[in-house]
């Protein structure tokens, strides 16, 4: 399912146009991106929690030369599924 198709989907679920379940889901993408920037949680019962990772640096290998190479240490934006998430795929 692509963005716009979700907007849609959003919109005649809420009684609303497809521009406004499009407005929805950026706002929605905008607060969690600024949550997880400033290196908060977001949980959503049951969904699940977006929440931002540290990775250390560490050293590695370039695959072509079998060079090592150091890589720097960088946070990443990780999804955690929830539960009734988990058990609605499962069944």
């Amino acid at each position: 399912m692509k963005k716009s198709q979700l907007g849609a989907a959003l919109g005649e679920k809420m009684a609303l146009s497809k521009k406004q379940g499009m407005e929805i889901i950026d706002a929605f993408v905008e607060i969690v991106t600024a949550e997880m920037r400033k290196g908060n949680k977001v949980n959503i019962t049951g969904f699940g929690i977006f929440k931002v990772s540290d990775r250390k640096a560490r050293e590695g290998r370039n695959p072509r030369t079998g060079e090592t190479i150091h890589i720097k240490a960088s946070k990443k934006p990780r999804f955690t599924p929830g539960k009734l998430l988990k058990e609605a795929i499962a069944s």
